[in-house]
C-alpha cells in the first residue's frame, strides 16, 4: 500500500453520569452511519464520503453483532471523466469494554464480508473505451471505537481499516488487495420497548423455630407447659410441681390462746407482726382468718369461741394496715380441725390457735 494508512484516532463521545444496570439491553436496533472513506493510494482515487445502514443487537453485556451495507463513490485523481464506485456488506462482531457507572465505553471490532468494485478504465485504442469491470471480492474489516448510550438512542464513533482481496483491478494491475481506511459516526435506534429488568424474588423467610413445650411457660408460674396441668394459674398463687395451686397457710404458730380465752397474749402480737410484714411484702395475697379450739366443751360453745378468736386476729390485722378486702372471714372452725391430739395438755394448747390460709 503506497499511501500512508489512516491512524486510528478515536475521539471521545459525549458522556453523562448515568449508571449502567447489571443487565443489558438486548433489543434489535437499526443503525445509520456517515463518515470519510480514505482510499488506498494504489487506485489513484480521491477520498470520499461513505454512508451505511445496518441492524444488530447485543447478545451479552460485552458482545454485539451487526450486519450492514455501505457505499462510497470516489473519483479518479487523474481521470475525472471515469467513474469508480464500491459498496459492500459485512458481518461485524464487537467486544465492548463496559464499566459500571459510565454510559460510554470503548470497543474493538472485527468483520468479514463482500465488497463490490465497479470500475471504469481507459481502454484506448479500443472503440468501446472506457471499459468497465465489476467484481465481488472477500473483504476483512478491523476497527475500534467508542459507544455511548442515552435514553432513546446509542452513538458510535469508529475508525478502522477494510481490506478487499481484489486482484482484477484494471487501474492498478500489479495489486492483489486494497486497504481503505475510514472514520464514521453511527446512530443506533432500538426497536420496540425496553424489557423491564428481571427482579429477583426475595428469599422466603426461614420458618420460625418451633419452641418445645419444655421451654415455654404461658402462665408464668415457673412450671413448663409440658407438665403444667393447670395452665391458667393466677399471679400470686402458691404453685405445686404440677402447675396447680396448692393451699398455703401463713404459719401463726405461737398465736395460741389461754384456755377459754379470745384475747391476744403479748407473745402472740410479736408473731402477728411478722405475719403483717409478709402480707405487706406480698400485696397480692388474700387470706382467710380462721380460728380453732380444742375439744374441751360443747361443740356449740367451741364454735363460738373459735369465731371470737378469729375476730380478734382479724381486728388486729386491719388495725395494723392490712386492707379488709384482702381478708376472708373471720371464720371459726371450732374443734373440727385439730393439729394434734386433744388427749394431752400440749396437744390441746396447739389446737387453740388461729391461721391465715392463703386463698390465691
Amino acid at each position: 500500500m503506497k499511501k500512508n494508512l489512516l491512524c486510528l484516532a478515536v475521539l471521545a463521545a459525549a458522556t453523562a453520569n448515568v449508571a449502567m444496570a447489571n443487565d443489558f439491553d438486548d433489543r434489535w436496533y437499526l443503525s445509520g452511519s456517515a463518515g470519510i472513506n480514505v482510499q488506498d493510494n494504489a487506485r489513484q482515487t480521491s477520498n470520499s464520503g461513505e454512508i451505511g445502514l445496518g441492524i444488530g443487537r447485543f447478545f451479552a453485556p460485552e458482545w454485539s453483532i451487526d450486519a450492514g451495507v455501505y457505499s462510497t463513490n470516489p473519483n479518479f485523481e487523474n481521470a475525472q471523466n471515469l467513474n469508480f464506485s464500491q459498496w459492500g456488506g459485512s458481518l461485524d462482531l464487537r467486544r465492548h469494554f463496559r464499566e459500571d457507572g459510565k454510559n460510554w465505553w470503548p470497543y474493538l471490532k472485527a468483520g468479514i464480508g463482500i465488497q463490490r468494485s465497479e470500475e471504469e478504465f481507459n481502454a484506448f485504442p479500443n472503440t468501446n473505451s472506457p471499459g468497465q469491470r465489476k467484481d465481488n471480492n472477500l473483504a476483512a474489516d478491523f476497527g475500534a471505537g467508542i459507544q455511548a448510550t442515552y435514553d432513546y438512542v446509542d452513538m458510535r464513533l469508529e475508525a478502522g481499516l477494510r481490506t478487499s482481496l481484489d486482484d482484477q483491478s484494471r487501474v492498478a494491475r500489479l495489486e492483489d488487495r486494497f486497504t481503505d481506511g475510514y472514520v464514521k459516526a453511527s446512530i443506533l435506534i432500538p426497536l420496540g420497548a425496553k424489557a423491564e429488568a428481571a427482579t429477583v424474588p426475595a428469599p422466603a423467610p426461614a420458618p420460625a423455630p418451633v419452641a418445645s413445650c419444655e421451654s415455654q411457660d404461658d402462665d408464668g408460674d415457673g412450671v413448663n407447659n409440658c407438665v403444667d396441668k393447670c395452665p391458667g394459674s393466677q399471679a400470686g398463687q402458691a404453685i405445686g410441681p404440677d402447675g396447680c395451686a396448692v393451699p398455703l397457710t401463713i404459719d401463726l404458730k405461737g398465736v395460741n390462746f389461754d384456755f377459754d380465752q379470745a384475747t391476744l397474749r403479748p407473745d402472740a402480737m410479736t408473731i402477728l407482726g411478722e405475719a403483717i410484714d409478709i402480707l405487706k411484702k406480698y400485696p397480692q395475697l388474700k387470706v382467710e382468718v380462721a380460728g380453732h379450739t380444742d375439744s374441751v366443751g360443747t361443740d356449740a360453745y367451741n364454735q363460738g369461741l373459735s369465731e371470737r378468736r378469729a375476730k380478734t386476729v382479724y381486728d388486729y390485722l386491719t388495725s395494723n394496715g392490712i386492707d379488709a378486702a384482702r381478708l376472708n372471714g373471720p371464720t371459726g372452725y371450732g374443734e373440727s380441725r385439730p393439729l394434734d391430739t386433744n388427749d394431752s395438755a400440749d396437744g390441746r394448747a396447739k389446737n387453740r390457735r388461729t391461721e391465715l390460709n392463703v386463698q390465691n
